[in-house]
């Protein structure tokens, strides 16, 4: 899972850098590559899992477990396997836990999938012990029936951040962090210029850049008096109504009929 969490960083190391004569718009899109890289690696650890589990069961492979001598004594490696996959999934639940809520405050779809990526890790370690308790008491295909159950939860995340990557890239309108539900910036910016006084009706066409929203929105004023400076408060206006609102261009229209 380390190439999901180096699209990550990769990708918020060259967000924030300033256009050049190649990239008029900049490279916040970097985030949305690096959430579909992160995506793509979830699926992939799901598929794994499910094609892997799948086959050592129908072709029962029942797996051994040694033992192995220490200070005197005969200890079954279960025991020992079972205390280093308990040790191994902590850091993933605590960490996965913890940027969940940092994801969905920043809406960063790149750092939920990556939180998804750890509870993939760490589901992946449940798996192993209960497949070795299994093992423990005789049933060898536990371990198999295990991974699958759970690789089937990893592939619904994988599948679902995919989905969503891909339609962030073909420039969706803007979503919740998870893809369930519409944004409300976009609503909120056509209220807000609503209460101008000059603004008779406005319509917005917005789409994800990385973490911003960015687009035009389309303003159909009562009269032409003064447009230029109304034009700039609208401007004004709509790149206030949240932190997350870059760059959006205000243009004037006589109708918003297509």
């Amino acid at each position: 899972m380390a190439l999901g969490r180096c699209a990550f960083l990769i990708g918020r190391r060259f967000s924030d850098k300033l256009p050049d004569r190649q990239f008029l718009y900049g490279y916040r899109r970097t985030v949305t590559v690096a959430f579909l890289t992160a995506a793509t690696a979830l699926l992939g650890l799901g598929l794994y899992i499910l094609i892997d589990s799948a086959a050592k069961l129908a072709f029962a492979e029942a797996p051994t477990i040694q033992t192995v001598e220490l200070w005197g004594h005969r200890v079954w490696l279960g025991w020992l396997m079972i205390a280093a996959l308990v040790y191994s999934i902590i850091p993933p639940l605590i960490l996965g836990r913890m940027k969940l809520p940092l994801a969905v405050e920043l809406h960063d779809k790149a750092l939920q999938t990556d939180a998804n990526i750890n509870k993939g890790d760490w589901l992946a370690g449940l798996a192993g012990i209960f497949g070795i308790l299994g093992i423990a008491y005789g049933y060898w295909w536990s371990d198999s029936v295990a991974a699958i159950l759970i690789s089937g939860e990893i592939l619904r995340d994988g599948f679902s951040d995919m989905r969503n990557s891909i339609a962030q890239l073909m420039n969706r309108t803007p979503t919740s962090v998870d893809g369930e539900e519409d944004d409300p910036v976009p609503a909120k910016i056509e209220e807000e210029l609503r209460r101008l006084s000059w603004v008779k009706e406005a319509r917005t066409r917005l789409r994800e850049d990385g973490d911003v929203l960015t687009g035009e929105v389309f303003v159909v004023p009562r009269d032409e008096q003064g447009l230029l400076d109304r034009l700039q408060q609208a401007t004004d206006v709509a790149n206030s109504v949240d932190w997350r609102v870059f760059d959006v261009n205000v243009v004037p229209v006589r109708s918003l009929e297509p």
